[in-house]
């Protein structure tokens, strides 16, 4: 397992009273000297380090589950793409597989969608992912059942590389039925990655942990594809893949909908691209008439700057 004396310090941090992501990314650029750490945070020795050794216990209980972290302030610690706020940024990242994929070099398209497909929806998303499998994309996704599931799946199917991020411990993967894959996606050169090293506290930081996650599938991808998906309605149909649309939106990131007018004007799963494509003209549509060249307007931005 691969940590370094500087995550074990950030995570740390992260344990005093109103220490979060902002105030992390506001006042340290990681690799700080511990006498600067505790007078930052207005702490002593005794206390930092009875914090930091209980971290690293649990860290170190994570064994096989892990290949290691990476933080703010370590060589291989990924940029974020986009405009995104301090207190959005992530701090520390836990990882097993291959953590370059998260790279700016690497072209990454996060592909999202409902849990409950029908196979005209599993069959469209394929299609197009596949189309972005074409440029060397890497796919990112959630792992959820449904569109994320099909996303990974599409790319390892296609000898493709794909990255799950999780709302949760990679000791403690869910959902318990994409285990199997979680496994497949490091064997097939991918990546599995999480803020998490511990269960959640409750119910409530479960559900919040979810949002938070769908915002890291926005920030290191270069545009978010959304294959379908209900928007917010009183039948409990709302679907969490709004979160990352509009963290994309939020950072300036690209975003594209599958959406085609006749054949999917009157069906609910179809609802959220319908209102994104009606709020915002910048967003990329994508059908089976202009499908190539839209995936093409997609990545094209990544696939040329990454010539020079």
């Amino acid at each position: 397992m691969k940590y370094t004396e500087n995550a074990l310090n950030l995570l740390t941090a992260r344990t005093f009273p109103k220490k979060g992501p902002a105030w992390i990314n506001n006042n340290l650029k990681g690799d700080e000297d511990v006498e600067t750490l505790y007078r930052l945070l207005e702490t002593h020795e005794y206390e930092f380090q009875k914090k930091r050794e209980k971290i690293e216990s649990a860290i170190n209980q994570l064994d096989k589950s892990i290949d290691g972290v990476v933080a703010l302030g370590d060589s291989d610690f990924p940029r974020v793409r986009g405009n995104v706020k301090s207190a959005d940024k992530p701090f520390a990242l836990f990882y097993k597989g291959d953590i370059s994929l998260l790279q700016n070099s690497n072209l990454n398209i996060a592909v999202i969608g409902v849990l409950n497909p029908d196979e005209k929806v599993e069959l469209t998303e394929t299609i197009v992912a596949k189309e972005i499998l074409k440029y060397g994309a890497t796919i990112v996704s959630g792992l959820a059942l449904g569109c994320d599931s099909i996303a990974h799946k599409t790319a390892l199917e296609n000898k493709g590389k794909t990255i799950a991020i999780l709302p949760c411990s990679l000791s403690s993967i869910i959902p318990k039925e994409n285990i199997d894959l979680a496994k497949q996606i490091v064997e097939q050169e991918g990546l599995l990655v999480s803020e998490y090293y511990e269960a959640p506290h409750s119910k409530n930081e479960m559900i919040n942990r979810f949002i938070v996650r769908d915002r890291l599938q926005a920030l290191f991808s270069d545009a978010v594809l959304l294959a379908a998906s209900y928007a917010p309605n009183n039948q409990g149909n709302d679907s969490g893949s709004r979160h990352a649309m509009g963290k994309a939106k939020d950072y300036g990131i690209k975003r594209a909908v599958i959406y085609n007018e006749q054949k999917h004007k009157n069906i609910p799963m179809y609802d959220l691209n319908r209102q994104i494509l009606l709020e915002d003209r910048s967003v990329i549509r994508i059908d089976s008439v202009n499908m190539e060249e839209m995936v093409k307007k997609m990545v094209s931005h990544h696939t040329m700057t990454s010539l020079f």
